[in-house]
């Protein structure tokens, strides 16, 4: 058994697991988050993404032991409450999910996107949300979505200047 402690969605958890455990299974199963999907479990479709330290991570292709110390967000950690994050409002609004299984792992990929780069283009986004399989909505509603969220995001970050 190894312990770890993690900071998952701003709160901190110490926990004793058994080395070889996947962070997906350490994030549904001991934690109870199950935005992280568990979909190839070969780091292909990208369902498992979570913000391991900043970046995108396929959970799926870590092991919880190599987050001890590390700051994780996960889909469930982005809403305010009931109030979603700007993001997931424009997944709903642009229609940009159908199914919804590739939707958390989309919604964090966009997240990292937006970050790096608020004003993406339609390429630049496909790219930045290429890691991530949707079998269900041929990508153009997701695109949409990721762009109405990115002004969705500048739109705040200007009234916050204000």
């Amino acid at each position: 058994m190894s312990t770890i402690t993690v900071t998952v969605n701003g709160v901190v958890y110490r926990e004793e697991i058994e080395p070889r455990l996947l962070l997906v299974d350490f994030l549904r199963d001991n934690l109870c988050l199950k935005g992280a999907h568990i979909g190839c479990e070969d780091g292909v479709c990208g369902a498992c993404t979570v913000i391991v330290a900043g970046r995108a991570a396929k959970s799926c292709m870590m092991f919880a032991v190599q987050a001890d110390g590390v700051e994780i967000l996960t889909v469930e950690g982005l809403a305010q409450g009931a109030r979603l994050h700007p993001i997931q409002e424009a997944f709903t609004e642009q229609h940009g999910l159908q199914c919804g299984f590739c939707t958390p792992a989309m919604v964090l990929s966009t997240y990292q996107l937006l970050a790096r780069n608020p004003d993406p283009t339609a390429e630049q986004i496909r790219r930045g949300i290429s890691g991530n399989i949707c079998r269900c909505t041929g990508y153009t509603n997701i695109v949409k979505a990721v762009a109405a969220a990115a002004v969705k995001l500048r739109g705040a970050k200007a009234s916050d200047a204000s």
